[in-house]
């Protein structure tokens, strides 16, 4: 059924991981959780993930459940939001949805998080799988249990801990992304080496050309990797209470700059622009070498991922940073390198150092004739 990893809490499993090159062992893991054929399954899905692979997920588990059926909204930031949830509601009690039934998130990290969102808050709860179809939901949103959906432009302001009972990745649709969406996702499976692994950081850039050429054998064993940083973060902090701040390393500029941009770069070319920008901070402290810094910033370039961003005021990008549900108080908690492979959470970062380090990178009409 594929290679697994087991997420732990409090020392006891709670969901495995799967890593697969199809969607042929899906029933079988459901029916693995027990009573599949007496649960009604919806597929949450968006219109684009439904008319790739919709008909094919639904298709399987018809027969071996009480009722299948599949419910594929708008795709895009733009619809993860209440509104979209209510329409899920509303489809759900149409459907004659139980608490014992079952939510199947089919897609990226939009129909992850809206649809976990939705579990976590229908009935007051019902059980709910993740088979993510995008490398940045693969690598990241499908795992831990955050569910959220976006308000009044605030990102991710709505939300719950709602823990999946499977995550399934069938690692072959990332050969139907295109090339802006797979890079994006990149972004955070080079943010858990930079934060936590500098072994796995070093294999990254040793296995470029063959993760850029989209080898699933490669990016099944980056994949493990990348989600073995996260696993060992979320089962010792689930609630993000502690340490699991340290997975939002480049988020707190990124989202600032996501929200300016009003979402017309994708999340993982934030996130690289935030993580170049929190590398920065971490230059100008004395925790990294001038080398490292650019030696991090760098190699998001062959990645196809973004180093500097037109258009941006500075002041109103750190006015945004201050909106973020990151804030403690008047303090941005702020994830910092110490060292490549060593992240530190720190609520110290001044309104002039985080200016500075998005003047790095802003690239401006007057720096192309310069």
């Amino acid at each position: 059924m594929g290679e697994r990893l087991t997420i732990l809490y409090e020392k006891k499993p709670c969901y495995d991981i799967v890593f697969t090159q199809d969607f042929s062992g899906l029933v079988p893991e459901l029916m693995a959780l027990g009573n599949l054929q007496d649960r009604n399954v919806c597929i949450v899905t968006d219109i684009t993930v439904d008319s790739l692979y919709g008909e094919e997920v639904l298709s399987l588990l018809k027969g071996s459940c009480r009722k299948a059926v599949k419910y594929a909204f708008p795709a895009g930031e733009k619809n993860k939001n209440l509104d979209t949830v209510k329409s899920i509601y509303t489809f759900l009690i149409g459907e004659g949805f139980h608490r014992k039934d079952l939510i199947i998130a089919l897609g990226g990290g939009v129909v992850g998080d809206t649809a976990g969102f939705t579990a976590a808050t229908f009935l007051r709860g019902i059980d709910f799988v993740q088979v993510p179809t995008t490398l940045l939901s693969q690598a990241d949103s499908s795992i831990g249990g955050k569910t959220g959906v976006d308000f009044d432009s605030y990102k991710n302001m709505v939300g719950a801990f709602k823990m999946p009972s499977l995550v399934y990745m069938n690692l072959d649709v990332l050969k139907t992304l295109d090339d802006r969406q797979f890079y994006s996702g990149f972004a955070e499976i080079m943010k858990n080496g930079l934060i936590r692994d500098d072994i796995f950081y070093q294999w990254l850039i040793e296995n470029m050309y063959e993760i850029c050429e989209r080898d699933l054998d490669v990016l099944q064993e980056m994949l493990i990797k990348s989600c073995t940083v996260k696993k060992l973060i979320v089962e010792k902090d689930p609630l993000e209470k502690g340490d699991r701040a340290l997975l939002n390393f480049g988020h707190t500029i990124g989202h600032a700059i996501e929200k300016y941009k009003n979402f017309e770069l994708y999340h993982g070319e934030c996130v690289a622009l935030g993580a170049v920008a929190a590398s920065y901070i971490s230059w100008k402290r004395g925790l990294l070498s001038m080398e490292e810094y650019y030696e991090i910033r760098d190699m998001f370039v062959p990645f196809n991922l973004p180093i500097t961003t037109e258009g941006i005021d500075v002041e109103e990008i750190l006015r945004l940073t201050k909106s973020d549900k990151k804030m403690e108080g008047s303090q941005i908690k702020f994830v910092l390198l110490k060292k490549i492979g060593r992240a530190v959470i720190d609520k110290t970062v001044t309104d002039e150092e985080i200016m500075a380090a998005v003047r790095e990178i802003y690239f401006s009409d007057k720096d192309a004739h310069e």
